[in-house]
C-alpha cells in the first residue's frame, strides 16, 4: 500500500546527504520465530529481492546506507557475540560483493526493559546524523516493526514498513501513519516506490490580481487506475483559453484541473499570464529531479497548418517563437497573449521551448500549437523505469 507521501529520488538542495536507515532481521534477512536470533550460518537467509533491490537503490539513487538494529542480549550465553559475528560477516560480505556498502552499522545489545538510550526507537546511536549536515527530512527508516516507524518519527524522517511472515497482521497505529511513506508487501514494492515516485501534484498561486489552483497527474493510469487518461476540468473565465488548455490534458495523456479567478473586468492579461506561470511551476514540482524522463519532446499537422514544438525540461528557461496571427482575438482571447502564456510556462517550468507554426486558419494554427505542445510534454515526461538515470552528464537538471 502506497501512502500519498512522495520521496524524491534525489535529496533537496543544500540539505546534505540523505540516509536510508535499514533494519537487519526481518528486513534484509529472514528472522526466525520463537528465538528471533540468527546465530548460525544455517539460519542466514535473505528476504526475496532484498539484495537486488538494495543494489539498484545504491546504483540509481543518492542514499547513504546505515544499518540500525536491536539485537536483544547480544554477548550473553544465550546469544554469543561469536555466533553473531559469524553471521554478520557473511551477510556484509555478500552485500558488499553486490555493491551494497553501509556507511555505518549501529547495533544495540540491550533488552527492551532496559530502556537504554541507544535502543530503537530512541536515537542515542544516531547523534552523528542528528547533529550533522544530513537531510533527515528526506531520509527514510526501513524496517519491519513499529519501533522502526517510531524511530523515523523521532528523527523527523519517513518510514517504509516491509511485511514478512512474522508481521503480516501488524496494524499501524494512527499516531504513526503520518511518517509511513509505504507499507510494502516485499522488496519489489519498495523498488517500485523509489523508481516511480508519485507525480500527482496540487499547486496554488495567489496574487492581488489572480487566484490559480492546479491539479496535475502525469501518470493517471498508475495513480488512479482510471481509464481513459487525459481528463480535464478547466475554468479560467475565458472559454477559448479553456479549450486550448483541455488539449494539453487530452493529447498529453495527463489529468489536469485548473481553476483560475482573475481580474477579467480589467483585462485578460493577468489571468493568462498567471495560469502559464502556475502551470509551469506545477510541472517543475511534479517532475522532481527528472530521473528517468525522456526530457525532450513534436510537430503536428492540422488541416492547413503545421505546428512544431520542441521542448526540453533541462532546467533552463528559453523560448523561441515563430508564429504570427493576423486576427487580434480568437474568441475572447487576445492572440498576443499566446506567446506570453508559453513564455510564462517556460520561465516557471525552467524549460526550453521552440515553437513554430504556419498556416492560414488562425484557430487551427493556435490549436495545432497547443496539441503539439501536449504531445511534446507526453514524450518528455515519459519515464523509463528500467533506466532511472538523470538524462544529463552534469549530474543535475
Amino acid at each position: 500500500m502506497r501512502n500519498n507521501k512522495t520521496i524524491p529520488l534525489k535529496g533537496g538542495a543544500g540539505g546534505g546527504p540523505r540516509i536510508l536507515f535499514i533494519d537487519r532481521d526481518g528486513t534484509i534477512i529472514v528472522e526466525p520465530p520463537i528465538t528471533f536470533q540468527i546465530d548460525s550460518l544455517e539460519k542466514l537467509e535473505f528476504l526475496p529481492y532484498a539484495i537486488s533491490t538494495l543494489r539498484k537503490i545504491a546504483e540509481q539513487m543518492d542514499f547513504e546506507f546505515v544499518m540500525v538494529s536491536n539485537q536483544d542480549g547480544l554477548g550473553t550465553k544465550k546469544y554469543p557475540q561469536k555466533a553473531y559475528d559469524l553471521v554478520q560477516r557473511k551477510m556484509m560480505k555478500t552485500l558488499k560483493n553486490e555493491g551494497i556498502i553501509f556507511s555505518d552499522i549501529f547495533i544495540d545489545k540491550s533488552f527492551d526493559e532496559d530502556n537504554a538510550p541507544n535502543r530503537k526507537p530512541r536515537t542515542g546511536m544516531l547523534k552523528k546524523y542528528i547533529s550533522g549536515n544530513y537531510d533527515l527530512k528526506n531520509s527514510i527508516v526501513l524496517g519491519d516493526r513499529l519501533t522502526d516507524l517510531k524511530l523515523a518519527k523521532n528523527l523527523g524522517s519517513k518510514a517504509i514498513l516491509i511485511r514478512n511472515a512474522l508481521n503480516k497482521k501488524l496494524k499501524v497505529p494512527a499516531e504513526l501513519t503520518d511518517v509511513l511513506a509505504l507499507d510494502a508487501k516485499d522488496w519489489n514494492a519498495i523498488y517500485t516506490f523509489f523508481s516511480s515516485p508519485s507525480r500527482n501534484i496540487s499547486h496554488t498561486r495567489k496574487t492581488n490580481e489572480t487566484s490559480i489552483a492546479i491539479g496535475l497527474d502525469l501518470d493517471p493510469s498508475t495513480s488512479s487506475g482510471q481509464v481513459p487518461k487525459g481528463k480535464s476540468k478547466i475554468s479560467t473565465g475565458l472559454p477559448f483559453f479553456d479549450h486550448m488548455l483541455e488539449q494539453i490534458a487530452k493529447h498529453g495523456n495527463i489529468d489536469l484541473t485548473i481553476s483560475a479567478k482573475g481580474d477579467l473586468q480589467i483585462d485578460e492579461h493577468h489571468t493568462i499570464e498567471d495560469v502559464g506561470i502556475t502551470l509551469g511551476e506545477t510541472f517543475l514540482k511534479a517532475l522532481g529531479d527528472k530521473r528517468g524522463i525522456e526530457r525532450y519532446g513534436f510537430c503536428l499537422p492540422m488541416d492547413d497548418c503545421l505546428a512544431q514544438v520542441a521542448l526540453d525540461f533541462g532546467g533552463r528557461n528559453w523560448i523561441e517563437w515563430k508564429a504570427e496571427f493576423k486576427r487580434e482575438k480568437i474568441g475572447e482571447m487576445p492572440t498576443e497573449m499566446f506567446f506570453h502564456f508559453f513564455k510564462s510556462f517556460s520561465d516557471a517550468a525552467k524549460c526550453n521551448l521552440n515553437i513554430k507554426a504556419e498556416g492560414t486558419n488562425e484557430h487551427h494554427k493556435i490549436e495545432a500549437i497547443f496539441k503539439a505542445f501536449a504531445k511534446a510534454i507526453k514524450m518528455a515526461v515519459k519515464r523509463d523505469k528500467d533506466n532511472m538515470q538523470l538524462p544529463s552528464t552534469k549530474g543535475v537538471l
